[in-house]
């Protein structure tokens, strides 16, 4: 099996603090770690992974942790399309300077 390099530091820095930020929500709503585990059909040694920024964690146990925070409509909102300021700006670059009808459609047409 293929080993994975280790991941750049500005992703081992999110999920640090994602995770810090997850561990922060579930003390809040005074849960332990067994009882978040419970509610996302995981142990609470996957939530301790978890709340450490541990790069193997499953993105299906960071989702299922933000449904029982009340905040998975964060989740559809991070790489929302209309916002992905990149995305517009490499797709508006390879728009047409003229659009121009076809001969065909034209010639077809009934005038």
């Amino acid at each position: 099996m293929k080993s994975l390099s280790p991941p750049p530091l500005p992703v081992v820095r999110s999920l640090v603090r994602l995770g810090q930020a997850i561990s922060l929500a579930r003390r809040r709503r005074h849960l332990t770690q067994d009882d978040l585990g419970r509610r996302i059909g995981a142990s609470a040694h996957t939530v301790r992974r978890m709340e450490t920024g541990h790069p193997g964690t499953t993105i299906i146990q960071i989702a299922r942790a933000l449904q029982v925070f009340g905040e998975l409509d964060k989740l559809n909102q991070l790489l929302d399309t209309p916002e992905d300021t990149i995305g517009l700006t490499l797709m508006n670059e390879k728009l047409p300077q003229r659009v121009r009808k076809s001969r065909k459609s034209t010639e077809s047409g009934a005038f």
